[in-house]
């Protein structure tokens, strides 16, 4: 291995949030490395967020054509998954090829470094190429970590052994199953299993919690199993796998009490951080974490930094990108803001979609707030366009504010912008209810909630 190379900035994980960090700071005159060993851009554009919205879409066309019987006239309507997956090799992932995100790193004025990117000392991080050779840098001003996720798979007997999908099998998919078994009812379990469905396979989700989206408020979940069961999906819910077993053409899945069988299996049960063997030893954190905790600046050690999946706020990628700008303005000396959490907002894919913000109202619980709720659903708007809610809000009633809400609908991702405003700006109830909603939009059905809490 050669002299160590002097540099200002390694960032290792170039995901959403790690480019951003990497681009910016270059771009801001500093001596910048960016280390990935696999796609640059992460999991959003190839894997995730991008490619998973276009079957959403996709499967929302086909949902929109079925009803215009009786509605608007008649049509007829036939899936095909083609133009699916064209879209996605072609414009979101130029087929899994990253050389337009590698250019615009080095555009920025950045180096990039193709291989496993490890700590080997203080600022120092050793990247070893796919051929074995050795690289070693030394940051002055320090490390960005941000290896991100991956998918895990419980420890179910005869799971291992089988091959089963995982999202990014689930993405590159030219071709459908004619039945398909989801082991996990979270995010993406469901917006998968919904996709799916509307394109003609019969699905299967099995959750081992009590119900859909268990992270999600109660109402939520049961506007989204209602969702399932019209479209056909078997939902099964407190259902654990007890072995697993593939014969070369099927799928089943023994659950103690009865058996699922599928011709393919998708496991949606989680994800774990890409923490081992990183070398955190080396800068004083435990390298058996199985998340880093940041401070408000972003800092897990001296001179290191950590964004996205691994500090355990949320896995998407607007959190990652808003701890990036964090990062950043610590790197560059600019004096915040700094991390906050108040009002992290997230959107579940779903028809209709679960848009959510702050505290659901066990959590607020579970802090010791004084909590005050009320429900609702979206109004007028929702009726005329069949799209029922609900809506939920919940208060800090000693304070007079919003500390989270939830709102189910086909724009509750949109409706959501306002409840997040409220929240995170502290926004007293009494302002919220008082102000002027427009006649008939989705977002009145706020003001209705709004008022229920100051009765």
């Amino acid at each position: 291995m050669s002299e160590a190379i002097e540099c200002d900035v390694v960032v290792i994980g170039l995901g959403p949030g790690g480019e951003h960090v990497a681009g910016s700071l270059a771009r801001a005159g500093l001596r910048v490395v960016g280390v990935d060993e696999r796609l640059v851009g992460g999991e959003c554009p190839y894997f995730g967020c991008i490619p998973t919205k276009m079957m959403v879409h996709a499967a929302q066309k086909l949902r929109d054509a079925r009803l215009v019987e009786g509605r608007a006239g008649s049509a007829t309507v036939t899936a095909d998954w083609k133009p699916v997956a064209d879209r996605i090799r072609d414009e979101a992932t130029d087929d899994w090829n990253d050389q337009v995100a590698v250019d615009r790193l080095v555009a920025a004025g950045g180096t990039f470094a193709r291989g496993r990117g490890r700590i080997t000392g203080p600022r120092t991080v050793t990247v070893t190429a796919d051929d074995g050779t050795e690289t070693s840098y030394v940051a002055a001003r320090g490390i960005v970590l941000n290896t991100g996720t991956s998918p895990a798979a419980p420890p179910v007997p005869g799971l291992a052994d089988a091959p089963y999908w995982t999202n990014r099998d689930a993405v590159r998919l030219t071709e459908l199953p004619a039945s398909l078994a989801i082991l996990g009812g979270g995010a993406i379990g469901c917006e998968l299993a919904q996709v799916f469905a509307t394109f003609g396979v019969r699905v299967t989700v099995l959750e081992a919690s009590d119900r859909l989206l268990p992270p999600e408020e109660p109402e939520a979940s049961a506007a989204i199993q209602r969702a399932f069961e019209d479209a056909g999906i078997t939902v099964l819910t407190e259902a654990r796998a007890q072995q697993v077993s593939y014969d070369g053409a099927e799928f089943r899945l023994d659950l103690g009490e009865g058996a699922v069988t599928a011709e393919r299996l998708l496991v949606a049960a989680g994800r774990r951080a890409n923490l081992g063997d990183l070398g955190l030893e080396h800068v004083g954190l435990d390298p058996q974490a199985r998340v880093l905790e940041p401070d408000e600046r972003m800092r897990v050690a001296d001179g290191v930094w950590a964004v996205g999946d691994i500090t355990g706020r949320g896995a998407f990628t607007h959190v990652s990108m808003y701890q990036a700008d964090v990062v950043i303005r610590d790197l560059t000396g600019v004096d915040g803001p700094w991390a906050d959490y108040r009002a992290v907002g997230r959107v579940t894919f779903t028809a209709p979609e679960v848009g959510s913000v702050g505290l659901s109202e066990a959590g607020a619980r579970e802090r010791g707030i004084t909590v005050r709720t009320a429900t609702g659903d979206l109004g007028t708007r929702g009726w005329i366009a069949e799209d029922p809610g609900p809506i939920k809000l919940v208060a800090d009633a000693d304070r007079g504010v919003l500390v989270g809400g939830t709102v189910v609908g086909a724009a509750g991702g949109e409706i959501l912008a306002m409840v997040a405003t409220a929240v995170h700006a502290e926004v007293p109830i009494a302002t919220l209810a008082d102000m002027h909603f427009a006649y008939p939009t989705a977002h009145r059905g706020l003001q209705t909630v709004l008022r229920a809490l100051l009765d």
